[in-house]
């Protein structure tokens, strides 16, 4: 059974998926949208079904002192539009703070340049989404 993770965002969402033990995580793809909200839907319903997804991790954005925002306030009704429309799925949130910052610092430390991490920043951090619930389990390797 493998775990999603998603970095949502208004514009771009990032996209990762474990393994299949569930140990490790691994940036999949980035769905690029602006106004239509079916198409990533529609993309991350294949994607489902494609690796036999039973749970998906999705960044939840608070604030600094744990509040929820507008961004979080989005990211709830994007959660909700996605239970309805891709069936037989747990969707679990996950503070998903300073994820994105994680993902530029890593990019950073590797030399990735400035006009190639738009492409890659949103996996990473989705990367960082799920590896953070894969650890929380507890697996022992």
């Amino acid at each position: 059974m493998r775990i999603m993770g998603i970095d949502y965002g208004d514009s771009r969402i990032g996209i990762a998926i474990s393994d299949p033990f569930g140990w490790t995580a691994q940036a999949l793809e980035t769905i690029n949208w602006k106004a239509d909200i079916e198409v990533p839907i529609k993309r991350i319903s294949e994607l489902v079904e494609e690796y036999g997804v039973k749970t998906v991790i999705i960044g939840f954005p608070k604030n600094m002192d744990g509040t929820v925002g507008a961004r979080g306030e989005k990211t709830i009704e994007f959660i909700d539009l996605l239970k309805q429309r891709v069936k037989g799925i747990e969707v679990i949130k996950w503070d998903e703070r300073l994820t994105t910052v994680a993902a530029n610092r890593t990019m950073h430390e590797m030399g990735v340049k400035k006009s190639k991490k738009k492409l890659v920043v949103d996996q990473i951090a989705a990367v960082y989404i799920l590896q953070g619930y894969l650890d929380s389990l507890g697996k022992v390797l």
